[in-house]
């Protein structure tokens, strides 16, 4: 029978010398903790690089329509110029009498008289196609003006957007990375948002009753939105055969009639707030403080939503996420 002092020695050497085997519950636990970060982030950077696209198109037609504004100016300033060219050609040929002395030369006086009202209605007339020539190339000079700075900020733009798609991708790959080393079965289960079950809160989860869509408009989206169940998640896209997670909304009231943003940050403010409590089928979901993922509330406590890359369009509980806003378009 040991001592204490032995006992306590055994277990500063014999006991130390031995360590305890890692708890494979506790390692895969941390795996998927950091797949969930990884999942997030690449969805904020895939909200960030929406919002960088969008603002890219944007700038684009932009540029396009001050450039064939442009190019509608240089065409009248032409036709300016090539009316006076003939207005001048034309005084020219005419010769420039002193009105005094032709007058007296005339074999015709009433018909000179006429002549020369003529001639003074032309050079009024020629004077205000100057005035419209400078007044059209000042115009033309601010367009040009102003599609070289749309053109800067294209550029810029489209090293952003450059920039977010980095990162959307280097997250991504850390992502894939990481799940290739879980078990076959763990991999098979996993979805983001379950390794922290402080973000599932079932029991609290307020009553929600199984009501109809809050507009016709709404039932079409939700309808919209059945249609594409099982579409892949593509990062990016906003259908109609692959989606991101705002994308789908975006797609699914598009075909009911109603524009949203392109962003889940501003589908965030794309209608009235509701408490979750009234949410309805066609409700926008908003999930995470950052608001970076969006999901559609389709009744008996259920989204549908493109989840993450990897996943398809799918029905997951209302609570899977934490909720931040319920956004009635």
């Amino acid at each position: 029978m040991l001592t204490a002092a032995a006992a306590a020695t055994a277990a500063l050497t014999g006991g130390a010398a031995q360590p305890a085997a890692a708890d494979p519950s506790a390692t895969a636990a941390g795996t998927t903790a950091r797949l969930d970060r990884l999942y997030q982030q690449a969805e904020a950077a895939t909200q960030a690089y929406d919002a960088a696209t969008e603002r890219t198109r944007q700038l684009g037609a932009d540029l396009a329509s001050l450039q064939q504004r442009a190019a509608q100016g240089q065409q009248r300033i032409n036709e300016l110029r090539t009316g006076l060219g003939r207005l001048a050609a034309a005084q020219y040929r005419g010769g420039a009498l002193d009105p005094t002395l032709a007058l007296l030369l005339s074999d015709d006086p009433r018909g000179f008289l006429d002549q020369a009202a003529t001639l003074t209605r032309l050079g009024a007339r020629q004077a205000g196609r100057l005035d419209e020539l400078r007044s059209a190339q000042q115009a033309l000079d601010g367009r040009h003006a102003q599609a070289a700075g749309k053109l800067t900020e294209l550029a810029q733009a489209t090293a952003e957007l450059t920039r977010r798609k980095a990162a959307v991708q280097h997250a991504l790959a850390q992502a894939r990375q990481l799940l290739r080393t879980l078990p076959a079965a763990q991999r098979a289960r996993y979805a983001p948002g379950t390794a922290d079950r402080s973000f599932r809160p079932f029991p609290l989860l307020p009553p929600l009753g199984d009501l109809p869509a809050a507009s016709g408009r709404a039932a079409l989206a939700v309808a919209a939105a059945h249609q594409v169940l099982g579409a892949p998640y593509v990062w990016g896209a906003t259908g109609p055969h692959s989606f991101d997670c705002s994308g789908l909304m975006q797609y699914a009231y598009s075909r009911a009639g109603v524009s949203l943003p392109r962003t889940s940050q501003e589908q965030a403010h794309a209608g009235r707030r509701v408490p979750l409590s009234q949410a309805r089928p066609g409700d926008l979901v908003i999930y995470r403080n950052d608001a970076s993922h969006v999901a559609m509330y389709v009744g008996d406590g259920r989204v549908i939503h493109a989840p993450y890359p990897g996943a398809r369009v799918r029905y997951d509980p209302v609570s899977m996420m934490p909720v931040t806003a319920v956004v009635r378009p």
